[in-house]
């Protein structure tokens, strides 16, 4: 026979109301969020977080996600952000998160990139994989990321944030989908065979002149440590990583900010070169 007092129903209505309140919260901020895309940047979010879970930053960024693609954006692959000791000193975070990409962030090398399409732009250089499997096994290793690459090519990414002057924490980035904004992937397509990650180097460039260095070992270790955390990250949160993804895996140098009429290259030793150019404000 169950039986139950009138106090343990009065908790369990307090604690579904609560549920409501923290719900309607995480909706409340990723509509903010979105809505920012086209106003201004807002506050930080985590003063409007009762408890700063990594956990509740992925659910608002997992709301807007399934926003954009009711709407009809598409998915191609997700970015690594934090994975560089330069970067999360920068921002004053330490340790890596993800965001997802969707089709229209990807900027053809070559065409300009008007500036209103990013809120506060940075941009920053790294590798990213194009993979050739999926990925769906547990606690996936080095190796299962070898195996599941088909190419790997230099990237610029012009990473943004809807967070007023880069106040954020990671709770803000990660609901902020990871600061992404747009992404340049060059033109050469090379296999891992007879590449080491962790030796590439990396310089950029703007006008000329050199704004960011750094190496593959920057990132995680190796680049290809921080694409195994990601396909552990995306697996257990029911989302692997998917044959024919793009994965940025994290920057090689420092962040540098993007001015009006700015021209990047960078070169990444083994991989090539890809620029980005930017229009006048």
């Amino acid at each position: 026979m169950l039986t139950c007092s009138i106090a343990s129903i009065s908790n369990f209505c307090e604690v579904g109301v609560e549920m409501t309140k923290i719900n309607e919260n995480i909706e409340g901020i990723a509509g903010a969020i979105r809505a920012a895309y086209v106003t201004a940047p807002i506050p930080p979010i985590r003063t409007q977080l009762a408890f700063q879970e990594v956990d509740t930053a992925y659910e608002i960024q997992e709301s807007n996600t399934a926003y954009w693609l009711a709407i009809g954006r598409r998915i191609v692959g997700c970015k690594i952000g934090l994975t560089s000791p330069a970067v999360q000193k920068q921002l004053g975070v330490d340790r890596p998160d993800f965001g997802i990409l969707f089709a229209d962030m990807q900027v053809p090398e070559g065409e300009t990139i008007q500036l209103v399409r990013v809120l506060q732009p940075r941009i920053e250089a790294e590798v990213a994989f194009e993979l050739g499997s999926d990925i769906d096994v547990s606690n996936p290793t080095v190796a299962d990321i070898i195996r599941a690459t088909a190419f790997v090519m230099p990237a610029l990414e012009i990473v943004g944030s809807r967070i007023k002057k880069w106040d954020i924490s990671i709770v803000d980035t990660i609901a902020d989908n990871a600061s992404s904004g747009l992404f340049v992937v060059g033109r050469d397509k090379r296999r891992l065979e007879g590449l080491d990650l962790r030796e590439v180097v990396m310089r950029m460039t703007r006008h000329g002149d050199v704004v960011s260095e750094g190496k593959g070992a920057a990132c995680l270790d190796n680049p290809l440590n921080a694409v195994a955390w990601l396909a552990g990250e995306l697996g257990r949160r029911g989302r692997p990583l998917r044959a024919g993804d793009i994965v940025l895996s994290g920057a090689l140098g420092p962040m540098v900010q993007v001015n009006p009429g700015d021209e990047f290259e960078a070169t990444i030793t083994g991989l090539g070169t890809v620029s980005a150019r930017f229009g006048e404000r």
